[in-house]
């Protein structure tokens, strides 16, 4: 094999081990896991790490929450102060209702361990 192609074999391993290493580090961080969405209803499986809040967002319709792996939970405003404190406990489902209009949030795992849940949100 001549230098240069393994030069540029090199060059490919190694963009391919970067690219696979960011894939798999974006993976292991809090996120947001789209599952199903039609015209009814839309479902994501949310995992929060601890202290790794989901970005701000709201709720226009209500949904029920899923406890695939409970925990506490911070809803924070923008400025990452504490508006509602709330315990999910692993295999139960709960219902929240639409966010109040114009109120952004962020969700806040102050815990140790991920936490993890199905939300279905109703889209009317």
């Amino acid at each position: 094999m001549k230098r240069g192609s393994t030069l540029v074999t090199f060059g490919v391993v190694f963009a391919a081990g970067v690219g696979i290493g960011a894939l798999q580090q974006q993976s292991s961080g809090t996120r947001r896991e789209p599952q199903f969405d039609n015209e009814h209803v839309r479902v994501w499986k949310s995992i929060i790490m601890p202290n790794q809040p989901l970005a701000l967002h709201r709720h226009e319709h209500g949904r029920t929450i899923v406890a695939l792996k409970g925990g506490t939970l911070d809803v924070v405003d923008g400025k990452g102060e504490t508006l509602q404190k709330m315990t999910w406990e692993t295999g139960k489902a709960y219902w929240l209702g639409a966010d109040p209009p114009g109120q952004q949030h962020g969700d806040l795992n102050r815990g140790t361990e991920p936490m993890e849940v199905i939300v279905v949100e109703m889209q009317k």
